[in-house]
């Protein structure tokens, strides 16, 4: 099994790197980077797209019939139709999500772009969100892109993380610090 997982993580790390080459070589890397965030938004909220994509009894002919309407429909680049062609040609349009978001990933960290994960005890205003979010650029430096969520577990507060440094200053997590002080004493 984690032979299996380890060659899809190559494989999708390889097309991901080759789409990336392909679509800055033609100076197409925006209009690429775009048109792949409208299709995993796409693909991430359609079932039935996502069970028709990784069904592997699918016929490559209905698979790239389908892709080609998505295609037209949304008015994809040339470079992301061509690519779907591949992935369906070559049976590995069922990494389609990974390698989507390990180019993501390329772009984002080609750009020096930092991802940070946030999480709050209430939802923030826009405006609290991009404070915080210069704030934490201007102190690492780089560009920083906030992935927020809202968990009313914490009570009260904020969790960060950027890479492995994590600022935890929930109230569940000064709770916690103190029933460890209270069964030490």
């Amino acid at each position: 099994m984690s032979s299996n997982k380890l060659f899809s993580s190559e494989t999708a790390n390889r097309y991901a790197l080759a789409l990336y080459e392909l679509a800055k070589e033609n100076s197409e890397l925006e209009a690429v980077e775009k048109d792949i965030k409208e299709l995993l938004v796409i693909y991430n909220t359609s079932v039935d797209l996502k069970n028709f994509i990784k069904n592997p009894t699918q016929s490559q002919s209905s698979q790239l019939e389908l892709l080609n309407k998505i295609s037209v429909k949304m008015s994809l680049s040339k470079i992301i139709k061509n690519f779907l062609s591949i992935l369906v040609t070559k049976r590995r349009i069922f990494f389609l999500n990974t390698i989507f978001l390990n180019f993501l990933s390329l772009v984002s960290k080609k750009r020096g772009e930092l991802k940070a994960s946030l999480i709050s005890s209430k939802n923030l205003t826009n405006e609290e969100l991009e404070n915080l979010n210069t704030e934490l650029s201007q102190a690492m430096g780089t560009i920083v892109t906030l992935n927020y969520k809202v968990d009313e577990t914490l009570i009260g507060g904020l969790k960060i993380q950027i890479g492995s440094l994590m600022v935890d200053t929930s109230i569940k997590n000064k709770l916690k610090k103190y029933e460890q002080i209270m069964l030490e004493a």
